[in-house]
């Protein structure tokens, strides 16, 4: 019966792995959770968090997103970016990274604020009000990957924010090739996962 039942699984998973590498069912379902942009006009724009790596290199989650901020910050669309980053403990912090970035492209420095102790969509959320609210600064441009706006849009808002939704560009949601879907795939899974983890404590 174990040995039945291990097959089964084994081979649910092989067909899984099959499904999620060769079909488009990966950038369809990335597509269903995806929020589209709304570019106008804000007080603020709040750039997400992504990851950074010990030696002070952004992921491409992060770049994308930060240059996401930059450009809408240097379109006009809002006076000051607010850049949010994992601050590793034992190396750099994110935020400073997109800070120093968004200086090299020509961001004044008195247009970029720093925000490095969130670890969560959560904890960046109830940060950026708490940075953003002495600015009157409560209409902003939040920039995150499409899947992760959803979520990110409804924990903003409770904190007292008016969210328009930038997402970032993610290529990703159109590649075809095998390792790319897989890469979808596991970034549509974490997100669903986040999402579930968030109902179930109560935040959304």
């Amino acid at each position: 019966m174990v040995l039945w039942v291990c097959r089964v699984l084994g081979g649910l998973c092989v067909a899984l792995v099959v499904i999620c590498a060769y079909t488009p069912v990966p950038n369809h379902v990335y597509d269903w959770m995806a929020v589209s942009s709304q570019l106008v006009p804000a007080q603020a724009i709040v750039v997400l968090g992504s990851d950074v790596s010990r030696d002070g290199v952004l992921d491409e989650g992060s770049l994308r997103r930060a240059l996401r901020g930059i450009l809408l910050q240097k379109q006009g669309l809002a006076p000051v970016i607010l850049f949010l980053g994992y601050a590793r403990p034992d190396g750099p912090k994110e935020a400073q990274v997109r800070a120093a970035f968004a200086r090299d492209l020509g961001v004044p420095e008195e247009a970029i604020l720093v925000e490095t102790r969130a670890r969560t969509t959560r904890e960046e959320a109830a940060l950026a009000w708490a940075r953003l609210q002495p600015r009157a600064a409560a209409r902003i441009l939040l920039v995150t990957d499409p899947q992760h706006l959803v979520r990110a849009q409804r924990l903003f808002a409770q904190v007292g924010f008016s969210v328009i939704p930038a997402a970032s560009e993610d290529f990703l949601r159109t590649d075809t090739s095998p390792e790319g879907r897989l890469t979808l795939a596991r970034q549509v899974l974490q997100e669903l996962l986040a999402r579930g983890y968030y109902r179930l404590a109560g935040y959304l």
